[in-house]
């Protein structure tokens, strides 16, 4: 297959990346900065900047006549809390979460549609299905990426094209290296201090990037999809159900517990 894969200069992108071009598919792997590796190719591009997208795309029909998968994997991460987030911050997470990725599928979709084939994943979060605290942003930028996954699902299934989100918990990568982090103010420092360095041991111990090529691999062998997949551990995980069936009320209470915000 041609797999084409946003953020591959590290972490899960890169995983996939080799992960895939060592099973015999073309990978071309899409980031800001050139990725050296022999098992895909990489195209330096900004994936918030449509020209560069729409170039990186144009460069890999050259040689190649079908795009079978993308996956838009590129993001980042925003701590702080609502009070404190600039706009200018807001903006630069939902154009790089959101934007990027449809920027990214739109450039994609008439090869696809072409070819009356193709698949596409986008890399969500189990925490776009509930706000978590210090990071409404990233929830929120996430769960916008799910709602129009939602929509294209109807708007594509004529052409055979099968799109998904595909909900990661924690993931052990580099990503609080790279997450926006907002002035955090006075009232809100001993608490975030709290939660923040709880968020980065949940991360440390994490699931390992390969785990993730594995059950990608698995999803890409099947013929339909569901709009959405989870992966990750079950006390990640068991929190989407939960939050269906609970009432508010305990379903908060649960949170806090889990991120310790029920301890002063």
């Amino acid at each position: 297959m041609t797999i084409i894969i946003t953020g591959t200069s590290s972490g899960i992108g890169f995983a996939l990346a080799e992960y895939f071009g060592k099973k015999g598919h073309k990978v071309y792997g899409l980031s800001r900065k050139h990725t050296e590796s022999q098992y895909f190719q990489s195209i330096p591009t900004d994936v918030t900047d449509n020209h560069a997208v729409l170039n990186a795309i144009a460069e890999v029909l050259k040689t190649e006549t079908r795009i079978d998968v993308l996956i838009n994997n590129a993001g980042m991460g925003m701590v702080g809390a609502v009070e404190d987030s600039t706009k200018e911050d807001i903006l630069k997470l939902f154009n790089l979460n959101l934007v990027g990725a449809v920027q990214m599928m739109s450039a994609v979709l008439p090869n696809m549609r072409e070819n009356k084939l193709g698949k596409i994943i986008n890399v969500s979060s189990i925490g776009s299905e509930m706000g978590l605290p210090f990071r409404g942003f990233y929830s929120a930028s996430k769960s916008a990426l799910d709602k129009v996954t939602e929509a294209m699902r109807y708007e594509v299934y004529p052409w055979n094209i099968e799109v998904c989100s595909l909900h990661l918990g924690d993931i052990k990568t580099n990503i609080a290296d790279n997450r926006v982090m907002t002035q955090v103010s006075q009232p809100y420092k001993n608490v975030f201090d709290k939660v923040y360095a709880l968020m980065n041991s949940h991360v440390g111990a994490g699931t390992e990037p390969l785990e993730v090529a594995e059950y990608i691999e698995a999803l890409l062998g099947k013929s339909k999809w569901k709009a959405h997949y989870y992966f990750g551990k079950f006390g990640q995980k068991i929190g989407v159900p939960l939050k269906w069936i609970l009432p508010q009320g305990t379903y908060e209470n649960l949170m806090k517990k889990y991120n310790k915000l029920d301890k002063n």
